[in-house]
Formats: C-alpha cells, sequence, structure tokens
C-alpha cells in the first residue's frame, strides 16, 4: 500500500484529491494540510512514502517545505502539484530534486499513474512545465537573484551593501544589471517580473 500525503491551501481540491486517491487499490491518504508548516510537522511525524505538495501554500510554500525534507534526508518521495507554469518554480523544484512535478489539470489517472512511477525510482515532470523553462530560463545570477530578494524584502541599498559585504557601487551596478536583464523599467518592475516568473 503506498502511504500518501497532501499538503494543498484549497480544502475543495484537498477533498476531493484525498477521496479519490482513497479509491485506488493500492493506495491510502494517511493525512492531509493546508499550510506548509503544518505540513512538514505532520510529515516527520506520519512517515509518508509520497508527499503531494502545492506550491503556492500560506506560512512556507511546498518547495520550502521539499527543500527541508531534502536538507533532513527524509526518504518520502516528492511530487510538486501547479496551476502555475512558471519556469522558476520548476528549476527550484528541479534542483532541489523533487520526483515529480504536475499541472494540477492532470486527470486523477494521471496522477495515480505518476505515484507508481515514483514511487518505481523515476522521475515525471510535466511536459509544459519543461518547454517552458526550455524557452525562458532564469538570466539572474545566484548573487543578482539574492540582491533582488532583498530588494523585494524592502531592504535599501545601503541595508544590502551591509548584509552582503559589497560596497556601494558595486551593488547598484548589480540593480542595474538585473533591471536591464529582466527589460524592466525600475526595481518594483523588476522584482514584479522575477515574482511572475517564479525566479524569487
Amino acid at each position: 500500500m503506498i502511504r500518501i500525503f497532501i499538503a494543498e491551501d484549497q480544502r475543495m481540491l484537498l477533498g476531493a484529491l484525498g477521496s479519490l486517491l482513497n479509491l485506488e487499490d493500492d493506495m491510502e491518504v494517511i493525512g492531509q494540510a493546508t499550510q506548509g508548516e503544518e505540513a512538514l510537522s505532520a510529515i516527520e511525524e506520519l512517515q509518508p512514502d509520497v508527499c503531494l505538495m502545492d506550491i503556492e501554500m500560506p506560512v512556507r510554500s511546498g518547495l520550502e517545505v521539499a527543500e527541508s525534507l531534502r536538507e533532513q534526508q527524509h526518504p518520502a518521495k516528492i511530487i510538486m502539484l501547479t496551476t502555475f507554469a512558471k519556469p522558476g518554480y520548476f528549476e527550484r523544484a528541479a534542483k532541489i530534486g523533487v520526483d515529480g512535478y504536475l499541472l494540477k489539470d492532470s486527470s486523477i489517472d494521471d496522477l495515480a499513474d505518476a505515484i507508481r512511477k515514483v514511487m518505481a525510482g523515476k522521475r515525471i515532470f510535466s511536459p509544459e512545465l519543461m518547454f517552458d523553462m526550455m524557452n525562458e530560463p532564469n538570466p539572474l545570477t545566484l548573487r543578482e537573484t539574492e540582491i533582488l530578494l532583498l530588494l523585494a524584502e524592502g531592504k535599501s541599498t545601503s541595508e544590502i551593501t551591509k548584509l552582503l559585504f559589497l560596497s556601494t557601487g558595486t551593488v547598484r551596478n548589480y540593480i542595474s544589471e538585473i533591471i536591464q536583464k529582466l527589460d524592466a523599467k525600475s526595481r518594483i518592475d523588476a522584482i514584479h517580473t522575477a515574482q511572475e516568473k517564479g525566479w524569487i
């Protein structure tokens, strides 16, 4: 029996997924959560075989939960579920080393099939997501991403220089490079573009 945990912030979808997967002869949904922190605690306690994880959840995102599980070397297989075909999300999920990444509009048969394949050691990714990522890779370096994240948190240039031990001129150069790479009109525009793509 494949023991499944589902983390999904839309309660109706959470209930429907749980009911439908429980109808499969070889699957049992052993736990559910609607936000990331709750999901992480429950997964550590229940020790499921597979975690179905929504990306955008309150408190901690599905990607943050997946990252924590991988850092702890938790044995559970992780399948990300998303409504959003954002290339940045897929890129981050791939780096974390998730076992599957599927769009929520997949059929329940496709999802059950993906769970079985992942349990057999395969990795399953929606072709649309891979296509989007290949068409639009993240143009930002790790340092640029770090600086843009700090800007998104509301940090000023002088605060960023202190946090990253860089000169004011260097930080300004990074910011201007970020704006140029993202074809943005301003810092705010750059933050918005990167968030839309899932790069930060």
